[in-house]
């Protein structure tokens, strides 16, 4: 497989936790000799016009996204939607509460911060594209001197478990899931191992899903052994599902992350973009 041949479905610009632009995300695509790329910000499509009118421009496939917290029962998770208009009036509306409950959720990292003897507040931080969130407020304790790094700044303070941890909300997967159909889109199982590293509850978490309209897993995931990748594949076969595939690209905020994958990691293939494209019944736009 060629590098012309493969994608990453899965990244995040500065409209969210990532570090570029969506434009530059696909110029960097453009330049490492990626096919295709999915704008996945948390709870936003606000950089989904960029980076399609960035696309047309370079030749490069960009697929519509949004990546969405959500629970089911006991399992909190992630959904990717892909393929949405972005510009939809129900899912926006969803979308606004999520990013309504993460600035009160900031509020509340900053005051256990606060109560911790550090000195920050919300006005320090930044001008950000979009949404703030941890990655930024542990780039604001590295300007302060109170850590060093990003990593630093979560295993201290804002990993859950840690004392300035605040948990964000998770609206129903159901909820999750119509929002992204009815825009047009298709719902995914974002990086299926990562609550779950032994696969013990994936087959029924997945039926229970699918019941709900989930299309599909990301299956090329950069944590995913041979033997999860193995497992999920069988899975998603005999269920009926969709496979996705991406980096889980941030930039400068998870360098160990390279956009398209680390070497050694499993191509993510173009079929599946296409695969989803037909799903959503989109029409492609010609290549340069």
């Amino acid at each position: 497989m060629t590098a012309m041949d493969t994608v990453d479905l899965h990244t995040h610009s500065s409209y969210s936790d990532g570090s570029l632009t969506p434009g530059q995300i696909v110029e960097l695509a453009k330049k490492i000799g990626l096919r295709g790329v999915a704008v996945t910000d948390h709870d936003t499509t606000a950089g989904v016009a960029e980076a399609t009118r960035r696309g047309e421009e370079l030749g490069v496939e960009v697929l519509s996204g949004v990546e969405i917290g959500a629970g089911l029962d006991d399992h909190t998770m992630h959904l990717l939607g892909y393929g949405i208009r972005p510009n939809d009036p129900k899912l926006l509306s969803l979308l606004r509460l999520l990013q309504e409950a993460r600035v009160e959720r900031n509020r509340r990292i900053f005051a256990r911060l606060n109560h911790l003897g550090i000195q920050v507040m919300a006005t320090e931080l930044p001008a950000a594209d979009g949404q703030i969130g941890r990655p930024h407020i542990a780039r604001l304790l590295i300007t302060k001197g109170v850590v060093r790094t990003i990593d630093q700044a979560f295993s201290r303070f804002l990993r859950r478990g840690a004392p300035a941890y605040a948990e964000n909300i998770r609206i129903p997967a159901a909820q999750a899931i119509e929002a992204i159909t009815q825009a047009g889109g298709l719902a995914f199982l974002a990086h299926p191992a990562g609550n779950d590293p032994k696969l013990q509850n994936i087959e029924p978490l997945l039926r229970k899903l699918k019941a709900l309209g989930l299309a599909g897993l990301e299956l090329y995931y950069p944590t995913h052994t041979p033997q999860m990748h193995s497992t999920l594949e069988r899975l998603g076969r005999d269920l009926g599902l969709l496979f996705s595939g991406g980096s889980d690209f941030h930039g400068a905020a998870k360098p160990h992350m390279p956009l398209g994958g680390r070497a050694g990691d499993r191509p993510v293939p173009f079929q599946l973009l296409a695969a989803i494209r037909e799903g959503c019944r989109i029409e492609t736009v010609p290549r340069h």
